[in-house]
């Protein structure tokens, strides 16, 4: 009760200052960015108590989509409601949103460039590093029951080997959970204020309207075959089911983008990622740099202008959606927490979520290391794998390096992308690369 009362209520302003330093020093992905808010929020400002912090944290880990900017947002909304929500969820985006079209556009027209290759090559190999790395941590969190590790494997063989779409991996696990969750006892009773079914339905029908009319609008000016509502489509789809956050749903956006509709080479995948980790704003935001580069390759007409109507078009359909669960959620959050069967819910989506970053790590591992890569098909059993004769020794040599800065020198993600990177250059100018 004692936190509760020294509590502070900042002016919008005040707030809105606060909000846009945040986006700004937002690095790091989900964990430092939870972090930071809560060394900013919590500690020194005061501006919420411990137990709501962390139980809208629990609810936002229930949800598709960046669980960071999702905090952000409900943060914003308990101190001023509709509007604080919408100024502390575009300031978590904007700042990183602006330098990663910058970036995507000047990868479109520049990427070829063998000096530009040569430093993606140091990226993508610490890349690698920091998704096993992701991996670890998330294994180490989620996986502590034999049914866990269950859940984690089938995902894994579900994915890689059968090539199931992510989006079913992730409906099943939550279907196991929630009944292996039923008949559990109830948390106690929530302190959420009231809110009437009428103002959830509005809440719901307004802001499902303002995700879902402004992409309609696109395809119906563009046609259903052009790239802005195809991008539409695709990105509104994985809005929904993107548990677990970049690394989790990176290896099925690169199936889609590469395979189905020919938008990007399987390395450029990687670059992107390279590109999210070294920008403010959730690690989502590479699927903006996907947006912008088809568009700007395949959207005909001016391609800067495409490039950017790309990048809006999934900025959109990626964070639209954020706003919608938070401000329909947001006043059953603590209820909600209380309910077994979600609990259950999570923590099976979350085990996935570990054979799914596993999946994301082999197909990494294989691009970045071999220059050739074949498809074996044996029964059900349909997956890529190398010609171990076109292993990039380079390559391997810059990702161990990255391991050791990552896993043996315990270096940043900023430092240790610099380092390869400018190793990768180095090793160029000298004609090894």
């Amino acid at each position: 009760m004692k936190d509760q009362q020294q509590i502070a209520k900042p002016t919008l302003t005040e707030a809105t200052r606060e909000w846009a330093r945040i986006g700004c020093l937002s690095f790091g992905g989900p964990a430092g960015q939870i972090a930071l808010m809560h060394r900013i929020l919590v500690e020194e400002k005061r501006w919420i108590d411990e137990h709501r912090f962390l139980t809208g944290l629990n609810f936002c880990m229930l949800l598709p989509g960046p669980e960071a900017m999702q905090l952000a947002t409900y943060v914003g909304w308990r101190m001023h409601g509709i509007v604080g929500g919408l100024i502390a969820g575009l300031l978590f985006v904007l700042p990183g949103a602006v330098l990663m079209l910058a970036l995507a556009l000047a990868y479109a027209h520049f990427g070829s460039v063998p000096v530009a290759e040569a430093l993606f090559l140091g990226v993508k190999a610490a890349v690698l590093a920091i998704v096993i790395e992701a991996l670890l941590r998330v294994a180490k969190k989620a996986l502590h029951r034999t049914s866990d590790w269950a859940i984690a494997a089938a995902a894994f063989v579900a994915i890689f080997f059968l090539a199931v779409p992510f989006p079913v991996v992730v409906i099943v696990a939550a279907a196991i959970g929630f009944a292996r969750g039923r008949g559990a006892p109830a948390l106690p009773p929530s302190t959420d204020a009231h809110v009437s079914p009428v103002e959830t339905l509005r809440t719901l029908a307004l802001w499902t309207a303002i995700w879902v009319l402004p992409l309609l609008a696109v395809a119906a000016f563009f046609g259903a075959d052009h790239v802005l509502t195809e991008l539409a489509w695709l990105f509104s789809k994985l809005a929904l089911v993107t548990f677990g956050g970049a690394y989790a749903v990176l290896a099925y956006l690169a199936q889609e983008v590469v395979q189905t509709y020919g938008w990007l080479r399987p390395g450029e995948m990687l670059d992107a990622l390279g590109l999210a980790e070294t920008t403010p704003g959730p690690l989502i935001l590479v699927t903006e740099f996907v947006g912008a580069v088809a568009a700007f390759r395949e959207g005909g007409g001016n391609p800067v202008v495409m490039g950017i109507l790309g990048a809006v078009v999934t900025l959109w359909a990626t964070f639209a959606p954020c706003f919608l669960w938070i401000f329909v959620g947001a006043p059953y959050i603590e209820r909600l927490n209380a309910i077994p069967a979600l609990r259950s819910a999570l923590s099976a989506i979350t085990s996935a979520v570990v054979g799914v970053i596993l999946n994301l790590t082999v197909w990494f591992a294989l691009h970045v290391l071999f220059a050739r890569l074949e498809w074996v098909s044996a029964g059900p059993f349909h997956f890529e794998w190398p010609d171990v004769s076109t292993l990039r020794i380079d390559a391997a040599a810059l990702a161990v390096l990255g391991a050791i800065l990552l896993f043996g020198l315990h270096r940043g993600i900023a430092t240790t992308l610099a380092v390869t990177g400018g190793t990768s250059l180095a090793l160029h100018a000298l004609g090894a690369i």
